[in-house]
């Protein structure tokens, strides 16, 4: 009885309609390969939640006009977003911290702070908006947008993305790409029918 009812199984799965694991997409073969490798160095010591908001105040290198504007958008709610991970090879994560605008959430700062003796040091800074910085893979990924003359905020003409690695106490860049985006496709007029 049981070769039966696991053979109806089988067979109404496979006539269900669809296209069996097609359906959900491709395998990635990073997930692949991440579920039988093993890690060749311990993790290092993920920080507790820093109060990011301070570290942006209390810190010497940070612009005047970056900390005047730093103000809850919402309550206590502040424009930052804030990553961990390990950057500088230490043995805590580094904190990337972005400080934004409330209402079009442009980076008006980007900063990396690394743990030194329970404290935390400045050892990156950007803050040419609109800026934004993300942890990739090990390395610092800097994105900063690029305005022609007459460009709203909301739409750039394209993008500088810089790639940083620390190396011999501090970050030096490795590579820089460009991109140039397209234009939407209202703003030419359309041509009238001939009719």
């Amino acid at each position: 009885m049981a070769v039966p009812t696991a053979l109806a199984l089988l067979v109404s799965g496979c006539g269900a309609g669809g296209t069996g694991a097609r359906d959900e997409g491709p395998a990635h073969a990073d997930s692949v390969a991440g579920a039988a490798a093993t890690p060749s160095a311990a993790p290092s010591k993920s920080p507790d939640t820093v109060n990011a908001v301070k570290l942006i105040k209390d810190d010497p290198k940070v612009a005047p006009e970056v900390k005047r504007e730093l103000k809850p958008c919402v309550a206590d709610e502040y424009p930052v977003d804030v990553s961990y991970g390990n950057l500088t090879k230490g043995s805590s994560d580094d904190v990337v911290v972005n400080v934004l605008t409330c209402g079009d959430a442009v980076g008006v700062g980007s900063y990396v702070y690394r743990e030194q003796d329970g404290s935390y040091e400045n050892v990156f800074k950007a803050e040419e908006p609109p800026v934004y910085a993300e942890i990739d893979r090990g390395d610092l990924v800097v994105t900063k947008q690029v305005y022609e003359k007459g460009d709203p905020v909301s739409s750039p003409s394209g993008e500088n993305v810089i790639t940083y690695r620390w190396t011999s106490g501090h970050f030096t860049e490795k590579y820089r790409t460009h991109n140039d985006y397209g234009k939407v496709a209202g703003d030419s007029a359309t041509p009238v029918p001939a009719g």
